[in-house]
């Protein structure tokens, strides 16, 4: 079978199980569309959490970064890992113990203020439309090659999908949902990278294939440093970035990872304390398999890549190329008129994106309107990179089809969570908190369905219109929840003294500048396009990693502003004070 017909095949059997598990968890009150009632088992959890962590960004940007990236991509590996553990070992347990729904409704208690809630919220939705940007354009991604559709009618698949189970079961039917699509993920990250493994290096264990020798007996990576040198690029395993710079991603990764609501209201949704605990310990273990793979799918992905399309006929080439191509995900143009793919340092195109003309060239490619004055001729989304793995490497068509639906797995997963943090904060931390407190369960459900609605088709735009690679936009929502969440929530729970003065004016300063940065100098939507290039960032620092000097920021003013006010009454010092017992802690707190 074709690995279209693969794919209908394969997607179609998960996408039912996903709907199916949807209608059987169908939540009936608040507390199962907000928490799934609070009685989910920690392996459970801790399958969910694992799927709902590793993204697309994860099982498609990360391995492709890498990729493209060499040495320099292990900011993302390091950050993303470290700040999950932070995550479980500092902050997940406490808040569990303080018992409340969401973050916004933790930071409103904590800082006894409708305002702090406010903020909250805002920053909740900031972070997570960014994030959830990036997963629909994984599922555009993947849906535009394997279904012959345009990226935009793969958004809009994806959309209607995550809605359905979101909108019908909350938290209820995201966490079983969930559960199954770590396994599919799993399996479909997995199953490549060992047959590959085994082509490449006769080692079944890709940990370890992508350091060992292949059958010429040249180490795996000697051999991808030989081939980019010798084609003019930086060695694989030399990196570029500046010390300051990487370690400031590292950290806006890691301290963001420990702020991320769709994350942490998963503790959440465990009976007690010590549950959190170990579902926090089962999904590092689940997480730990993907992202120990990572480096080497990028390995193999951009040895096969070189040694395939390098001074290559284009009427020679796979036609993999070809497919990926009709995409626009791929592109390339002869410059040098000898009809062969020259594959060089520096961008093919003049822009983030082929501008194609519509027409044909003389060997059959599409013509690019936008050309750069490089020598290189062809244009490589990194986003392909685990998608178009396995066809490069010759596998089978079932594995690229089951490929295709752990993609779309790890996108939707993040993507319902996310979705759920949205509504979750308009119906929950705003109307009901705020605007509405008598408001009926039955009501109130209805209104987060609603949100949920709204939330998933500014997702779509987004997914549509997304301001870079799936990792490197996630990156961003990192960024702004490491400026705004993680010290709210770290002086929230480890300092009785921190009040709500400090911890607003805190939060609004280090959002407030972690946004403009990202606004001038990742989107140029602020200043003047000349003036917002890489040579002019604040101390060398990347908009990926401005989150750092965000919360830096964050914590200094806080701390500040705290000293001029009273302390918090006594009943919240007292909460502060019991959140930190480790014992004690009963059911999530009812509203």
């Amino acid at each position: 079978m074709g690995i279209q017909t693969w794919t209908f095949i394969i997607v179609g059997i998960t996408f039912a199980l996903y709907i199916g598990i949807a209608i059987w968890s169908r939540a009936s009150s608040t507390k199962e569309f907000y928490v799934a009632g609070g009685g989910v088992s920690p392996l459970a959890n801790g399958l969910a959490t694992a799927a709902d962590w590793m993204s697309a960004a994860s099982f498609l940007g990360m391995a492709g970064i890498i990729a493209f990236s060499g040495y320099d991509g292990s900011v993302y590996l390091m950050g993303w890992t470290g700040g999950y553990v932070l995550l479980a070992l500092l902050l997940a347990p406490y808040l569990r113990k303080f018992g409340k729904f969401t973050v916004p409704d933790f930071i409103g208690d904590r800082y006894y203020s409708n305002v702090a809630r406010t903020v909250a919220v805002i920053a909740a939705l900031f972070v997570s439309f960014t994030y959830v940007a990036g997963q629909m354009r994984g599922v555009g991604v993947v849906f535009s090659r394997f279904l012959d559709v345009e990226v935009n009618t793969g958004v809009y698949i994806g959309m209607a999908v995550v809605l359905f189970y979101a909108f019908l079961g909350g938290m209820k039917g995201i966490t079983y949902t969930q559960v199954a699509q770590y396994c599919v993920l799993i399996f479909a990250f997995m199953v490549p990278a060992i047959f590959i493994s085994i082509m490449a290096t006769g080692n079944p264990i890709p940990q370890l294939g992508f350091g060992s020798a292949g059958e010429d007996g040249i180490y795996l990576l000697d051999k991808l440093d030989g081939l980019m040198t010798d084609l003019g690029f930086t060695a694989y395993t030399d990196g570029t970035k500046s010390t300051t710079d990487v370690f400031f991603i590292t950290a806006a990764l890691m301290l963001g990872t420990a702020g991320l609501p769709h994350v942490i209201i998963r503790f959440f949704t465990v009976p007690k304390v010590r549950d959190a605990r170990k579902s926090a310990g089962y999904a590092l273990l689940f997480i730990a398999i993907l992202y120990t793979t990572a480096p080497a799918i990028a390995v193999f992905a951009r040895t096969n890549l070189m040694e395939t399309v390098e001074d290559t006929p284009y009427k020679e080439i796979p036609p993999w190329f070809t497919k990926w191509e009709d995409t626009g995900l791929i592109a390339w143009t002869d410059k040098n008129g000898d009809g062969k793919i020259q594959y060089l340092p520096g961008s093919a195109i003049d822009g983030k994106k082929p501008l194609f003309s519509g027409q044909r060239g003389d060997y059959g490619e599409r013509k690019i309107s936008n050309l750069s004055v490089s020598a290189n001729e062809l244009y490589v989304d990194r986003d392909i990179t685990v998608l178009a793995n396995p066809e490069i490497a010759g596998l089978p068509n079932w594995i690229i089809a089951l490929v295709a639906a752990g993609g779309l797995a790890a996108a939707l997963s993040t993507a319902a969570g996310l979705l759920l943090v949205i509504s979750t904060s308009i119906s929950h931390d705003l109307i009901k908190k705020q605007f509405a407190p008598d408001i009926s369960d039955k009501k109130e459900l209805l209104i987060a369905r609603l949100a949920a609605v709204l939330a998933v088709t500014v997702a779509g735009y987004f997914g549509i219109h997304p301001p870079g690679f799936v990792a490197s936009v996630v990156a961003l929502a990192f960024g702004l929840a490491a400026s705004s969440f993680f010290p709210a929530i770290v002086m929230g729970i480890f300092s009785k003294r921190m009040n709500r003065e400090g911890a607003i004016t805190g939060m609004i300063a280090g959002l407030g500048i972690t946004t403009y940065y990202i606004a001038r100098f990742k989107l140029g939507w602020i200043g003047d396009p000349e003036t917002s290039t890489s040579n002019d960032w604040w101390f060398g620092i990347s908009p990926e990693g401005f989150g750092t000097v965000g919360m830096l920021v964050n914590f200094a003013i806080s701390l500040a502003v705290s000293r001029f006010y009273a302390p918090p009454p006594e009943h919240v010092q007292e909460i502060v004070e019991n959140i930190r017992i480790p014992s004690g802690a009963g059911d999530a707190i009812d509203h």
